[in-house]
């Protein structure tokens, strides 16, 4: 047997026990199967699916870790969860009235004060922990860009970026329906940078951008360092952003761009549906006004195929797409990049003013890892942790937590939004959090408005353990104290 037959017996298996057990995870969440009935024997559900016993058992294993069936000993396995009996989702915030002035409280740097502490169990951090990433794999890759660099990369990069990199993005830009080349894209000292980037190439100090609401605290820091204005746009918890009000608002607050993150928005997790993204890229044309678009999350998806995302149905380079490999590779290589359509000329100028290069080794090492083909090998593995941690960590909270808590559902990312009853302070629940050791992002920091006091935002990045189930059990009589 030759070694590429091997692999593709492996590939075989391997998505053989995942079909099975895709088949029964959907009878389960359309209460086919329902809470509390016992499963077919592994013994049975060979014949019925004509399987061996070892794939029989990787099925039930595969649902026994997204927390959908459990075992109990010398009786077989039982359904214990169906993400239908959730509770509701978070509701949508009330449209504001006019755009405020970027200023970001004091609490958000409370809240990060405690984000690299090893002694806090940390729900704070929105990126998937490093014993997920692919360390070893990494440290081989620049080894390699060391060898190959010209003078072992001690001298500067060009200025649009690593060559291999940026050709090595524009094929990536195939799974979303992009058809860029090299010249095409900037690379930057991640994805906040090219935030900034982007920003400081097509707006000018008191200018007003609208964002989401709630919206990642990062882009309302971002604004307020370049002296923006802020307009915040309701968002739906599954659709992301109201394009009507949002059609309204343009003209009216002289919006003279939007900073959007339109896959698996962060707190929120909503996915903005293709028919949205193609509406507001022709709203973008219709006020030939920009779109920064932030992808960040858009390769964790959990579905089978990643979203297409605004620069898909992009024709006249209005949408400034930025991304980064932070949340799915090496956060602390630093390395991000843009498409920055039209504005490209803008976004090169603001780069060589404000940084000249960036630095050649990160950048090398990781065009080398997606050269070889790696990345994908490694995103599906990360994307099967992150969608079973999403199930383990919703069904704790609605567990834990009060019966009147919302949460979201997203279908990608690594947060979730959580909604308390009114009464609840989430900042003085934060406080009294810490003197248990445990860190969350209180929901009063993702808004420049008096909003969300009662929400928070939970990182299922740490990986599932006992650790981090007694936290949120712990979260959980905090929130019952309070009520």
């Amino acid at each position: 047997m030759t070694r590429s037959d091997h692999i593709a017996m492996i590939k075989t298996a391997d998505h053989l026990y995942l079909q099975v057990a895709d088949n029964i995870e959907q009878l389960i969440e359309k209460d086919v199967m329902k809470i509390g009935e016992k499963l077919p024997s592994v013994r049975m559900l060979s014949k019925q699916q004509g399987i061996s016993l070892t794939t029989a058992f990787q099925a039930y294993y595969h649902l026994e870790a997204k927390g959908l069936i459990e075992s109990r000993p010398k009786s077989g396995y039982y359904i214990r969860f169906n993400s239908r009996r959730m509770p509701a989702m978070p509701g949508t915030c009330a449209p504001v009235k006019k755009a405020s002035e970027a200023t970001v409280s004091d609490m958000v740097m409370e809240v990060f004060s405690h984000m690299r502490n090893p002694n806090i169990l940390n729900f704070s951090v929105a990126t998937p922990p490093p014993g997920l990433m692919p360390a070893a794999k990494m440290a081989k890759a620049v080894v390699h860009a060391l060898r190959e660099l010209p003078n072992n990369g001690i001298g500067y990069e060009e200025l649009q970026g690593n060559r291999l990199l940026r050709g090595q993005i524009a094929r990536m830009s195939l799974a979303w329906g992009g058809a860029y080349t090299e010249d095409d894209v900037i690379t930057t000292s991640g994805c906040m940078d090219a935030l900034t980037l982007c920003l400081s190439a097509i707006t000018c100090p008191g200018d007003t951008i609208a964002i989401e609401s709630p919206a990642y605290y990062g882009s309302m820091q971002l604004a307020e360092s370049l002296g923006l204005k802020v307009l915040e746009v309701p968002t739906h918890p599954v659709s992301g952003v109201d394009l009507d009000y949002l059609d309204k608002a343009i003209p009216r607050h002289k919006i003279k761009a939007c900073l959007f993150v339109t896959n698996y928005n962060n707190p929120l997790g909503s996915c903005m549906p293709d028919k949205n993204k193609k509406a507001l890229v022709d709203m973008m044309v219709k006020y030939d006004i920009a779109l920064i678009e932030d992808d960040i999350y858009g390769d964790l998806y959990f579905s089978k195929q990643r979203p297409a995302n605004c620069k898909t149905f992009d024709k006249y380079g209005h949408v400034l797409l930025c991304n980064s490999f932070s949340k799915s590779l090496a956060p602390g290589y630093r390395v991000g990049w843009t498409l920055p359509g039209k504005y490209k000329e803008k976004v090169l100028l603001m780069k060589q003013n404000h940084s000249i290069a960036c630095a050649s080794l990160p950048q090398a090492a990781v065009g080398h890892f997606l050269e070889i083909g790696r990345y994908e090998f490694h995103l599906r593995n990360l994307r099967k942790v992150l969608h079973t941690q999403c199930l383990r960590y919703s069904q704790a909270i609605s567990e834990y937590f009060p019966e009147n808590t919302r949460i979201s559902r997203p279908q990608g990312g690594c947060v979730l939004w959580v909604e308390l009853d009114e009464s609840i302070n989430t900042f003085e629940l934060f406080q009294q959090a810490l003197k248990h050791k445990i860190s969350f992002c209180p929901g009063r920091i993702f808004s420049l408005q008096n909003k969300y006091n009662n929400c928070l935002r939970i990182s299922f990045g740490p990986v599932w353990s006992r650790q981090v189930d007694e936290g949120l059990k712990t979260l959980g009589k905090l929130i019952r104290k309070m009520s």
